[in-house]
């Protein structure tokens, strides 16, 4: 079976499934009690016990923003330091390129 017939039975067998599942909502709702979200809610929920729900929405899109937030700087300081090391292995070669070809001698490949 090639990879092309693979997916297509696979896609096939999803749908057949979900044209059996007569309660969508009771299938998906363990995925949706994990998602992040949920742990959004749960966290304004323990951190302000006594708040709204609309507060509460509030807060957990806070703490949302916050975490993707944080994980944008960490991914850009990830990025940047990759780019540094990368920068000065660079410069690194090319100044043992030149050493060599002042001292006479081809550059290592």
């Amino acid at each position: 079976m090639t990879t092309s017939e693979r997916s297509q039975r696979m896609r096939l067998a999803a749908y057949k499934s979900w044209g059996n599942t007569p309660d969508r909502p009771s299938r998906t709702a363990a995925a949706r009690k994990a998602s992040h979200y949920t742990r959004f809610l749960d966290q304004a929920r323990e951190k302000h016990p006594t708040a709204t729900d609309e507060q509460i929405e509030k807060v957990a899109e806070s703490l949302r923003s916050a975490h993707y937030t944080e994980l944008a700087l960490k991914s850009a300081q990830a990025r940047r330091i990759k780019s540094e090391l990368a920068k000065k292995a660079k410069r690194t070669q090319v100044a043992q390129e030149i050493a060599s070809l002042k001292a006479g001698r081809p550059a290592a490949a």
